[in-house]
This record gives C-alpha cells, structure tokens and sequence, in this order.
C-alpha cells in the first residue's frame, strides 16, 4: 500500500548464518555513533549467530536485503526478561544501515516480524526508544505501540545522560480481527519471502 512503503527492489527473509557479518556491520555503526543502543562496544559475532539460531517462539530476527541481496537493516524479537512469567512477551529492536533510513522499510519488518509474534501466540510486545530519536519513535507509533513511560537518565553514553522511553503492543487484540498491517504483509510477501 502507498501508506507503508517499501522500495519494490527491497526484498526481506529470516536472517541465516552467512548474515551475521551484515548484522555486525550494521549495529556496529549504531554502536559507534549513536543512542540507538546503550553498548559502547559491538557484541562478539557468536551474540547475533545465537539470536539467528533460537527457535523459542517469538524469537525471530528479520533481514531486508536491496535488490543486490545486500543486507541493509535487521529487526528481531527475543525474551524480554528470563523469569518465565514473561514468556509470552517479546522485546523488538531495529536497526538499518545509514543508506536505508527513511525509505519504510523499517515499519515494513517491523509490520512482518508484528505478525509472526500473533502467528507464535505472543500476548505482548515491548519496544525501548533512546531519547531523543523522533523517527523510531514515528515508527513504533506508525505500527500501534503506545507509549508507556520514561526512564529519565537511565543511560550514559557519549558523556552525556540518556533518557528512554517504554512503549507496548498488545498483540492479542490484534488477533481477534485483520490486523491493519495485513495489507502491508500480503504485499512484503509477494516480493519477499
């Protein structure tokens, strides 16, 4: 649909092994030269190779490739906390590559990955936002997340404080009738999967 763009030559997958280079590449740069994410330092490549391989339900992680198969963002779903209460509650994060932003691919995984969760039996999705970052917050709104809350300067990064703010998706609502991003999926879907 023309309201949730994605660039006919953008295609997206599950993430498999040979990906974790691009994975690397991609929040490393987020690492190095933003908020984005509270690491000062990228996780060792066995971090993203562990996430690719999880088959717990409602762990997931999503690549979207440009028409030369190249890896230029990821978005991905795992626990969000370890007590087993929490199982049925998923944390979601983003990350494109520099050239990729502003182009919907993001609300475009994100709305894939939304529908995977439903389809594993997920009852919630939770979502972190670093402040300020006005387009992951216009994301996480664009897909239906309602924000919850801030952690006022709960991070430190970058010699300066960072706030954060909590945002949720029930996911279980969504499920009782046709979600607003099926339109988007069926579309993703033909070009992508």
């Amino acid at each position: 649909m023309s309201d949730r763009p994605l660039t006919p030559e953008c295609r997206w997958r599950e993430a498999a092994p040979s990906d974790v280079t691009a994975l690397d590449d991609i929040y490393g740069h987020a690492v190095r030269t933003s908020t984005a994410t509270f690491d000062v330092t990228p996780p060792p490549a066995d971090y993203w190779l562990t996430r690719i391989q999880s088959k717990e339900p409602g762990d997931h992680v999503l690549v979207a490739c440009d028409g030369d198969a190249r890896v230029i963002g990821f978005a991905y779903s795992g626990a969000f906390r370890p007590r087993p209460a929490y199982g049925l509650t998923r944390e979601m994060s983003i990350y494109l590559a520099p050239d990729a932003t502003g182009r919907g691919i993001g609300r475009a995984l994100y709305a894939v990955l939304l529908d995977l969760l439903r389809a594993d039996g997920m009852h919630l999705s939770v979502a972190v936002v670093a402040c300020p970052n006005p387009a992951s917050h216009a994301l996480h709104r664009s897909v239906g997340f309602q924000e919850v809350g801030t952690l006022r300067e709960v991070g430190r990064k970058f010699d300066q404080w960072v706030d954060t703010t909590w945002y949720q998706l029930p996911l279980e609502a969504a499920r009782a009738e046709e979600s607003p991003l099926s339109p988007t999926l069926r579309s993703i879907s033909e070009i992508g999967s």
